[in-house]
């Protein structure tokens, strides 16, 4: 009985930590927005591939308790107030200056998954004005994805991604993309951290990067032997 019930307890850990890293965060604004205009912005937990946003009291562990933040073309970087919904969290900002904003999410779960910490990224950009020219360094996330050139990019046209790691790119690594129509692909970066695709549809599109390490560690009092970190970033495709 002692074996079942141990074997039970280890099947249950691993379930538990395919489950969370099949989930991620990622945040969805509106491409682009005018001065004095509040601006929203929605947070969800999901997997968003399969249109599965969960309820905030179901997101695993404390992810709820993520932190938004803002930083302004000028590098002020501010926290944002959010607010829970049925599938998602809401918040706003009020844009006083042109340029592109830059929306960032960075937590790492209290709990473990197994024996594996997780940590979950996302990032977003909103162009303010005429202005698209992406200032990467104002993302201090340390797994991130972006673009140079912050538009709404078209369908049948190729879209160009850099993924970095901790300021460097992240090579020969598959990033997987997801459209608003459920197709997902897995497409890896190159020697520079840079991948493109061409989008079949219109509508918003999640792009996810993963790192995985065998590290050992203690987290809240307990022990991991291995880090996890999952890299959303959401785009528009007309």
């Amino acid at each position: 009985m002692k074996t079942l019930k141990f074997t039970l307890l280890v099947c249950l850990c691993i379930f538990t930590g395919m489950q969370v890293q099949a989930h991620a965060l990622w945040i969805e604004t509106p491409t682009n927005g005018k001065l004095g205009t509040a601006h929203d912005v929605k947070i969800f937990y999901g997997e968003f591939a399969l249109n599965e946003r969960d309820a905030p009291e179901k997101w695993y562990s404390d992810v709820k308790d993520f932190t938004l933040w803002l930083v302004t073309p000028d590098g002020k970087k501010t926290q944002l107030t959010t607010i829970a919904g049925p599938s998602h969290y809401s918040s706003s900002f009020t844009p006083e200056t042109e340029g592109v904003y830059t929306l960032m999410v960075s937590h790492e779960a209290a709990e473990l998954g197994g024996t594996t910490k997780y940590h979950f990224v996302s990032s977003a950009y909103v162009s303010i004005g005429k202005s698209s020219k992406v200032n990467a360094d104002l993302n201090e996330n340390g797994l991130k994805l972006y673009v140079d050139n912050h538009e709404i990019f078209a369908k049948n046209k190729s879209v160009k991604l850099l993924a970095y790691l901790n300021g460097k790119p992240l090579a020969n690594k598959p990033v997987t993309v997801a459209s608003p129509e459920g197709w997902s692909k897995e497409v890896m970066t190159d020697e520079n951290g840079a991948l493109s695709f061409q989008p079949l549809w219109s509508g918003r599109y999640v792009a996810e990067v993963q790192n995985f390490e065998k590290i050992s560690g203690n987290h809240n009092g307990k022990d991991f032997d291995a880090a996890w970190v999952g890299s959303t970033f959401s785009f528009e495709v007309k």
